[in-house]
């Protein structure tokens, strides 16, 4: 059972998708005065989520300055294809990512009860964490799995724990599970959750919530250790850069 959402990127997908359903309802346009009326936004807030829009080619700009749904959108709502062409749209939107934040970038979920890394985005710059241990089985130690615990509510994250074991991989790892349990409760839901150096040696990494339509998911970095001053700064950066992949998410659910 999920819990919160970051709350500043889920207000943006909220407006974002207001404006998507009020520009599809146009086909043949709709100006930004137009949309602003409708929908109430003032002119700063819907010139920002327009600029975004665009950028991500759900709505595109007419010759005349009205507004019409992109392609990427009529991509992620077609009856067919929309499974290949979200996996496609979200794996463009991790490689901006990526070179935005200058670290490897991850799409995780938790499904069945356990977490899957489901996409990311690395390079020979920002190489992507050596998965020496299955990350099905260190939620206990990675920011990913951390993350995705830390939207369950008690029962979920104690019925994960039950059915895997807590081995110490680093001298840095959390193996009381009444100590991982109280540091998840503590943790701010909005806040990203860091993984410093607990689930391999000279990484570490950072993750942020990203539930949607009542999945589980995490938008997560990894670093070398070398570059640990940078982390906080890029996980606040990918947590305000998150909005796009929650958005695509939901548009094609």
């Amino acid at each position: 059972m999920a819990l919160n959402e970051p709350a500043e990127s889920h207000h943006s997908v909220q407006e974002a998708q207001r404006v998507l359903d009020v520009v599809a309802r146009h086909p043949a346009g709709i100006t930004d005065a137009e949309l602003g009326r409708l929908l109430g936004l003032r002119v700063r807030r819907l010139t920002t989520l327009l600029r975004m829009l665009r950028r991500e080619g759900y709505v595109l700009r007419l010759p005349d300055g009205a507004y019409a749904v992109g392609d990427a959108f009529t991509r992620l709502t077609a009856a067919d294809g929309r499974e290949q062409a979200l996996r496609e749209k979200l794996q463009r939107t991790l490689d901006r990512l990526r070179q935005d934040v200058g670290a490897a970038v991850y799409l995780s979920r938790y499904v069945d009860g356990e977490v899957s890394v489901t996409q990311y985005a690395a390079g020979p710059e920002a190489p992507a964490v050596n998965e020496w241990v299955d990350f099905r089985s260190a939620a206990h130690a990675s920011a990913v799995g951390k993350s995705l615990l830390r939207q369950l509510d008690g029962d979920g994250r104690r019925d994960h724990l039950s059915r895997h074991r807590m081995p110490r991989l680093t001298s840095r790892t959390i193996t009381s599970e009444r100590l991982l349990l109280s540091h998840l409760e503590a943790q701010p839901p909005t806040s990203p959750v860091l993984d410093i150096q607990e689930y391999a040696v000279g990484t570490v990494c950072a993750a942020v919530p990203l539930s949607t339509g009542g999945r589980v998911n995490s938008l997560a970095l990894s670093m070398p250790v070398s570059q640990a001053h940078r982390l906080r700064v890029a996980a606040d950066r990918l947590h305000r850069e998150a909005a796009p992949v929650l958005l695509s998410m939901s548009i094609a659910s």
